[in-house]
Order: structure tokens, then C-alpha cells, then sequence
């Protein structure tokens, strides 16, 4: 029996080749007891068996499954409304996930650069089989990256329906990158958005009297560091 390290608190009992050359290998929880995950009481008293197949990131070309043998136990807890619980394996694989963590957290990435179709069509060369609609349900459940707060923000108007509705965008100038879009262009809406937002320095904005009137309410409401700047006005060229 031996221990792999993107197997945390598990021993693998066997690795065998099984159709078309993926590999298996077949492993359990080395601790005698589990935790219940609804009541946290610990117990030792095991209910049934069964196995659990996630897929895992290939290994010498070969797709990679690992059979897990998953232990249910009872919960002695009188109050837990849990009678038996399956036993975790938090370090490998999520709950009820049809693969392993660290070959979700690749497919993620495959995602981002490629998207779904051209994301697909590379993981399967890879020896990652997935199709393109799992591989953006992948995407969405990854966490948002960290980003820090803006400090330089162009503010502008964007037509709902031209002529008629107007909303404010406010963009990211420093990042290039949107940051909230605005259902009206009144100077009370965007002077709430940039008093939620105290990290700001500099607001870009068209000549617009709402957006003029909208820095200048954030600037004198406990703010004064917050510049805002306009474009020159265009003059006529001289004769």
C-alpha cells in the first residue's frame, strides 16, 4: 500500500489498466472514523460501502480515474437529523463531483484561455475528455480572482435604447475593464456609486451637468481627495 500526495489521508490499494488503456487506481480512507459534516459529532460505526469513481488528470498519456471505496457511517448524535453520513475526502475531491480537484482546477484554466469548443477539443488531446458545456460549468463555479479597488474611473453614458433610456458605465481606466453599469445617468445614482467606492482618486467623465454635479456632491460629502477631470473643450481653429 502506498501514499500519493494528491490523495491526502488515503492509501492506495492498487493501480491496474482497464479498457481502451486508462489507468485506475483503487484507494480508501486510512482513518477509522469520520466526522459528520451536519452535527460535527465523530463516529466509528460504519453503515455501508460504496465506490465512488472520479476522473483525475491524466498519467503517461493514459486518462486517470481514481476508485474510491467510500465508507457511510452512522450518526449516534440524538439530535443530528442526519441518521448516516458519507465520509469526506476534502483534500481530493469536493462532494458529489465527478472529478478530482486538482483536474477541475486545470480544466478551469484550459477554460479561461480557450473557452468552451477550442477548451474541449485541447483537453481531450490532453487526456482530459470533457465537452465544451461541462468545461463552462467548470468556469462558473471557479472563484472570482482578487482584484484591488479602482483609483482612476472614466464615467460616460451608454444607450439602453437610443434616443430614449440612458444608463451610466463606469470603467476601470488604470485596468481597462468595466466595473458596474448604472440604470440611469442622474448626478444622486452615480454620486451614491462613487461614495461606495472611497478608494477613488480620479474620475474621468464627459462635459454632462449630471456628471459634473455628481463628482462635485462625492468631492464636498467627506472626500476632498477625489479629482474630477473633464475633457477640454474643442475650439474652432482660427481663420
Amino acid at each position: 500500500m502506498q501514499k500519493f500526495s494528491f490523495l491526502p489521508g488515503c492509501r492506495v490499494l492498487q493501480i491496474e489498466r482497464v479498457i481502451r488503456g486508462s489507468l485506475v487506481i483503487l484507494a480508501n480512507n486510512r482513518r477509522g472514523s469520520a466526522r459528520c459534516p451536519h452535527c460535527g459529532a465523530v463516529s466509528r460505526l460504519v453503515h455501508s460501502r460504496y465506490r465512488r469513481s472520479p476522473a483525475d488528470l491524466p498519467a503517461f498519456g493514459h486518462e486517470l480515474r481514481v476508485a474510491l471505496l467510500v465508507r457511510r457511517f452512522y450518526c449516534r448524535q440524538a439530535t443530528c437529523p442526519k441518521r448516516t453520513f458519507a465520509e469526506r475526502f476534502a483534500g481530493a475531491v469536493a462532494p458529489h463531483a465527478r472529478r478530482t480537484r486538482r483536474l477541475a482546477k486545470a480544466l478551469g484554466r484550459v477554460g479561461i484561455a480557450l473557452g468552451g469548443a477550442a477548451g474541449a477539443r485541447l483537453a481531450l488531446g490532453l487526456g482530459m475528455p470533457v465537452s465544451r458545456d461541462t468545461l463552462l460549468r467548470v468556469i462558473r463555479t471557479l472563484p472570482l480572482p482578487a482584484v484591488e479597488p479602482p483609483r482612476v474611473v472614466g464615467v460616460d453614458d451608454w444607450a439602453l435604447r437610443k434616443g430614449r433610456t440612458y444608463g451610466t458605465i463606469l470603467v476601470d481606466l488604470e485596468r481597462r475593464r468595466v466595473l458596474d453599469l448604472l440604470a440611469d445617468r442622474s448626478a444622486n445614482t452615480v454620486a451614491g456609486w462613487l461614495r461606495d467606492h472611497p478608494g477613488i482618486a480620479v474620475v474621468a467623465r464627459d462635459r454632462s451637468a449630471e456628471y459634473a454635479r455628481a463628482s462635485h456632491q462625492r468631492r464636498w460629502s467627506g472626500d476632498p481627495g477625489c479629482r474630477p477631470v473633464a475633457p477640454a473643450r474643442r475650439h474652432a481653429p482660427d481663420a
